[in-house]
């Protein structure tokens, strides 16, 4: 099977994704050159820096049968627009009594790898969790990339595709067929029997190293990817707690009131998950601190899987 990076699975999954449907479009302040080629100015559209307004415009194209695509580039520009997407992507279907659907996807880069400082490194995807009517999606493979938008971009919801930076250039097998990965569905990139790691998106990599690290100290890992955050997949998650007696969460976002801790609470609050727990849950995050630009600074404020790997032995010593 050929290889293409994750930023090449979102392309075409763009791409094909306006072929299937003509009422599909983009717009973004940055126009794809290659998308721009192929389907002219009118489906793709390169707009003026004023998030706001072309959120807004989305919502309203969304509304009068058209699919639009939103291009936040990183996720700090998405902020200016927090009315649009919070008073009224979220909530407009309901508001209007059902009446009519709207179906937008607006897609942002998250996380830090790219040494571009505290606004350009952020990881804030637990703020949109909270929006009732919202949902969320957060692929770590180029597999999971291209199914996942795909499926985003058919669905009648507003849809956010939260898509890492240090993941753009990332390789991973692709089909060249049509194919949709399923919103709400988790993954189990590694089975394991003694520990469950809930990883979210580069996390799932270095929770992945973290796991072979383990494997020579005699320590079976296994690595879940969410894949999606709204809705979360907690059967899969407590399913995996309820065989392993164990959970540790990895997420690049810092803890507090973050995805790591409404995964927690999904397996503690069942109560089958928390009879199974022979130890206290654990988390690695980043810290609490505005992302530093230096790159050794970065560094030290991220979690990685040298710091997976110590949290896995802290819950094994546990008990």
């Amino acid at each position: 099977m050929r290889e293409i990076t994750y930023a090449q699975a979102g392309a075409e999954a763009l791409a094909e994704e306006m072929r299937r449907d003509p009422k599909t479009f983009e717009m973004s302040t940055d126009a794809e050159p290659a998308l721009l080629e192929e389907f002219g100015p009118t489906r793709v559209r390169a707009t003026p820096i004023a998030e706001s307004a072309f959120t807004g415009m989305s919502i309203g194209a969304a509304g009068s049968g058209y699919r639009p695509i939103v291009n936040w580039r990183q996720v700090t520009f998405a902020f200016v627009a927090m009315d649009q997407i919070v008073n009224q992507a979220a909530k407009i279907h309901y508001m209007f009594g059902g009446q009519q659907k709207f179906p937008v996807t607006f897609r942002a880069a998250v996380g830090g790898g790219t040494k571009l400082a505290a606004q350009h490194s952020q990881s804030p995807y637990s703020m949109f969790m909270n929006l009732a009517g919202m949902k969320i999606i957060l692929p770590s493979t180029p597999y999971d990339m291209k199914g996942l938008l795909k499926s985003a971009i058919r669905d009648d919801n507003p849809v956010i595709s939260f898509e890492a930076n240090r993941l753009l250039g990332f390789k991973g097998e692709v089909p060249d067929d049509d194919y949709t990965v399923p919103i709400g569905v988790a993954d189990v990139k590694r089975e394991g029997a003694d520990i469950t790691v809930v990883a979210i998106a580069w996390m799932v990599h270095e929770a992945l190293a973290a796991a072979e690290i383990l494997d020579k100290e005699g320590v079976s890992v296994e690595v879940i990817d969410p894949r999606t955050l709204a809705p979360l997949d907690a059967g899969t998650i407590r399913k995996s707690v309820q065989k392993t007696g164990r959970l540790l969460v990895a997420d690049e976002a810092g803890p507090t009131a973050g995805a790591s801790a409404e995964i927690i609470a999904l397996a503690t609050e069942d109560a089958e998950t928390f009879r199974a727990l022979k130890v206290p849950v654990r988390r690695v995050c980043a810290l609490n601190a505005p992302i530093p630009y230096s790159p050794v600074l970065e560094d030290h404020v991220f979690p990685n899987r040298q710091r997976i790997a110590d949290g896995i032995r802290g819950v094994m010593s546990a008990g």
